[in-house]
């Protein structure tokens, strides 16, 4: 009688490489599928994460490189592969929209923030660190759309799971799920403040969050590989984590809520010593997103009751949707 043998379930490899941002060291990932290389991220435009990339990927092999959204410690080194290797490089389709749009994007994201009562003379400095955050491709010709165009035999689901850009994608395979900056172990996030290119106006950040945690739900049993920090052992925690960080930090601008306030004064109100460009950026977002939310907390509801987790932040919950009630 033949014995069955039990298959080794084989995961991604994960590639640690330093960066010079805040964010401090990115993981990528290389998996072999169906007996191609596959690389998920490139990590900075550094020349380090160049030299790691010749030591420990066998560029000759490399067919495809997939990139889970284009933030410079994610897709640093895409238009150096696209220089080094024959591989084909995929791009999530939004920020392809931005590439083309680049301009105008930047234009319109500073006219937004005029628009939130910021002063022009204070803007300089984020105009410069948003054209610093893109690399450009030598043409887009040369990119693929990730929605669209990774083959199929290769076996991997993409998610659109905007979590910390409106262009966060999510990698599936057998097991695992590449997520990028969409899940990470202790941290805090909200997708960016953006320009929508592909329906117009800006983007809705926390509509798109709210569809989100629906699609982190079903990873649920499958190892997950984040784009930094640790690797995450239980989706629901992490859900519940970015929840009560929302309800906690709605709950620090209900007095604001309703007020005849403009964003500036209530970032001036908050955080009384934030002067780097980027994080204000991220301040901004957050905050849209926070009264985005106050305006129309049911749509989250929703979402957690649809994954079964609704109970554990309940009284949170109430306790914000009375008091806007007042």
């Amino acid at each position: 009688m033949t014995k069955a043998v039990a298959q080794h379930q084989v995961y991604p490899l994960q590639h640690t490489i330093d960066t010079p941002y805040l964010v401090g060291p990115v993981h990528c990932y290389t998996a072999e599928l169906h007996g191609e290389l596959v690389l998920f991220d490139t990590g900075p435009p550094t020349e380090e994460a160049e030299r790691f990339l010749q030591d420990h990927i066998d560029l000759k092999r490399l067919k495809h490189v997939i990139i889970t959204h284009c933030h410079i410690d994610h897709n640093g080194q895409s238009l150096w592969l696209e220089q080094n290797s024959d591989a084909a490089i995929y791009l999530p389709y939004r920020d392809l929209l931005k590439m083309r749009h680049h301009d105008e994007r930047i234009e319109k994201i500073y006219n937004l923030f005029i628009s939130l009562g910021f002063q022009d003379r204070d803007l300089k400095k984020m105009r410069e660190a948003l054209n610093r955050g893109v690399i450009p491709p030598s043409s887009q010709d040369n990119y693929l759309v990730a929605e669209d165009d990774i083959p199929m035999h290769l076996g991997i689901e993409v998610l659109n799971c905007p979590g910390h850009s409106q262009s966060d994608l999510v990698f599936c395979g057998n097991g695992w799920a590449v997520t990028g900056d969409t899940l990470l172990r202790g941290i805090f996030q909200t997708p960016l403040l953006d320009i929508d290119f592909k329906d117009g106006g800006r983007f809705k950040n926390y509509q798109a969050y709210c569809s989100t945690i629906v699609k982190l739900a079903t990873l649920r049993g499958k190892r997950i590989l984040p784009g930094h920090r640790y690797t995450i052992e239980n989706i629901n925690s992490t859900i519940l984590f970015y929840i009560k960080k929302v309800l906690y930090r709605a709950r620090q601008l209900l007095p604001f809520f309703n007020r005849d306030c403009s964003i500036a004064e209530i970032i001036d109100q908050l955080f009384t010593r934030l002067s780097d460009p980027f994080h204000i950026y991220f301040k901004v977002s957050e905050i849209i997103f926070l009264q985005d939310f106050l305006e129309q907390p049911d749509k989250l509801r929703v979402s957690l009751e649809q994954i079964g987790l609704y109970a554990s932040v309940a009284e949170d919950f109430a306790q914000i949707t009375e008091h806007d009630r007042l």
